[in-house]
């Protein structure tokens, strides 16, 4: 029985460790653009004060506290999309996620999984894996976590300007 403990404890905090490192492999490397956003940093976000608040606004104020992490990797390099995309896999089915959404359209390859929270429309991580965007052959893979509604995600990718966020505005259509 002890042993039994053991291993689903192991197991468990094993893929919590290869969650939180699965794509930090490729922050910093030459081919690769990253851009990571810690919770620590969307605190600081959250906290500003905003006199003229328009409801856009308010509304990604309010979601970018319920934020982790976010982590966004482009590349035009085919070995680092392959080795993304190994990567990707291997991580989509060691974390239990959902496909949400597979579009596959004149060259353009996306893939969208969750890990879904309460709630059907309540997030807790997104993963999206976006081969061949309207730049050409570049390459983005996207993890969100916090605990947030789906349906909210358009207000990040219009402030942010996340590679694919028109691709995520599709996801949320539907799944209110």
């Amino acid at each position: 029985m002890r042993k039994l403990v053991l291993v689903v404890v192991f197991s468990l905090w094993s893929t919590a460790f290869f969650g939180q490192a699965a794509f930090d492999k490729f922050d910093g490397q030459d081919d690769v653009t990253s851009v990571i956003v810690n919770k620590k940093m969307f605190e600081m976000m959250g906290s500003v004060k905003m006199d003229n608040k328009d409801k856009d606004s308010q509304q990604y104020l309010n979601l970018i506290k319920k934020l982790d992490n976010l982590k966004v990797f482009t590349t035009n390099s085919t070995r680092v999309t392959s080795e993304m995309r190994t990567t990707t896999d291997k991580y989509m089915k060691s974390a239990g996620l959902d496909e949400l959404m597979r579009i596959n359209d004149g060259g353009k390859n996306i893939k969208i999984w969750v890990r879904s929270g309460a709630k059907d429309s309540q997030i807790k991580e997104l993963l999206m894996f976006m081969e061949g965007t309207s730049k050409g052959n570049e390459t983005v893979l996207m993890s969100l976590t916090g605990d947030f509604d789906l349906n909210e995600i358009s207000v990040l990718t219009d402030k942010m300007r996340l590679p694919g966020g028109d691709e995520l505005k599709k996801a949320t259509k539907g799944k209110k």
